[in-house]
């Protein structure tokens, strides 16, 4: 098929780092499976600072096979940085990511297209039958896709395989940091993007050392907390201070309306039998816990208006919209 640069249907992107030995395979095997495509494309190899002769190698596979465009960081930033340069650089129609350790399998990418034919937004891929270790790698891994499954509400077996297709439409419109580029899916129903999934191939490493580890699994964490707030609060963030704010204060103001009710019944009403009761709230425990609960609901409430008042300052400021527009109609006259 063409493949021309000036307005490619397909773009595939490829963040790489210290993946020399892989490399030659990995063009190869690109070109193989983007020849056979009856699209135009673009292949945009990004080098997230490699210390190896990871660039050096790419040059000679962009002298060598078409439609190689290369882009290279100054220093490592992290695979979302690169992506995100991937997809700043990208001009296709649809943007596609794929692993450079050759354990995603460039063949599958005709299955991802022919899903986003079908209307699809998001194309995630599931390494249905992985070949990394259990403890260290997969089983992490499945925990990690639960709770984010749960939290996000987007139901996905696999967030972290590489192996995704996008609508540009759905990437222009991201801002990443961290290690988001695996809540993409997230990131996208939010904005009302249709998600699907399909089983793809995964192979084992056979060059080259893992970047990851178990430690990532807590990054993850963290980063879903963002992420949470972002599909969730990001345009009323009160709504989630205020709800931690009630935690505390209802039973705080419960707690004090016990307080006044025994000494009411015991002081004022003369009921005998609310002495014991006003013997307990004399506790330090009960004089001392509701105005702490109550304080925090306050400190919560106030931290929300502030949040209202910053997220106001973040849309306005860079006249950044609280929505985004699938398309437009208008009749013929």
């Amino acid at each position: 098929m063409p493949d021309s640069l000036s307005m490619p249907y397909l773009s595939i992107v490829i963040p790489v780092y210290n993946e020399s030995e892989n490399i030659p395979i990995l063009c190869e095997r690109l070109n193989a499976a983007l020849s056979r495509l009856d699209e135009t494309y673009e292949t945009l190899l990004v080098d997230d600072g490699s210390t190896d002769d990871s660039w050096e190698k790419m040059k000679v596979c962009a002298r060598t096979y078409p439609a190689f465009r290369l882009v290279r960081l100054r220093r490592n930033f992290g695979q979302t940085a690169a992506m995100s340069a991937g997809f700043q650089s990208a001009r296709g129609e649809v943007v596609i990511t794929l692993d450079a350790d050759l354990q995603n399998d460039p063949a599958d990418i005709p299955l991802l297209l022919d899903k986003v034919r079908e209307g699809y937004d998001v194309v995630s891929g599931w390494r249905k039958k992985r070949h990394d270790p259990f403890l260290t790698r997969r089983l992490p891994s499945m925990i990690a896709n639960g709770v984010i499954s749960r939290s996000t509400g987007v139901a996905l077996h696999d967030y972290g395989c590489t192996l995704k297709a996008y609508r540009r439409e759905i990437v222009s419109n991201l801002r990443l940091y961290g290690d988001m580029h695996r809540f993409i899916p997230a990131l996208a129903s939010w904005i009302g993007g249709s998600i699907a999934e399909v089983t793809v191939d995964h192979h084992p490493r056979r060059h080259g050392t893992s970047k990851y580890g178990i430690s990532r699994t807590f990054r993850v964490i963290l980063d879903l907390m963002t992420v949470k707030f972002l599909v969730r609060y990001s345009t009323h963030p009160i709504q989630m201070f205020g709800k931690i704010g009630m935690l505390f204060g209802v039973p705080g103001a419960l707690m004090l309306a016990l307080m006044v009710l025994a000494n009411f019944l015991y002081n004022i009403a003369g009921v005998e039998a609310a002495a014991g009761l006003v013997e307990l709230v004399k506790r330090p425990f009960w004089v001392i816990t509701p105005f702490m609960l109550v304080f925090f609901c306050v400190q919560f409430i106030s931290m929300g208006l502030l949040a209202e008042i910053q997220i106001r300052t973040y849309h306005e400021a860079q006249s950044k919209p609280i929505y985004v527009v699938r398309e437009t109609f208008e009749p013929e006259e």
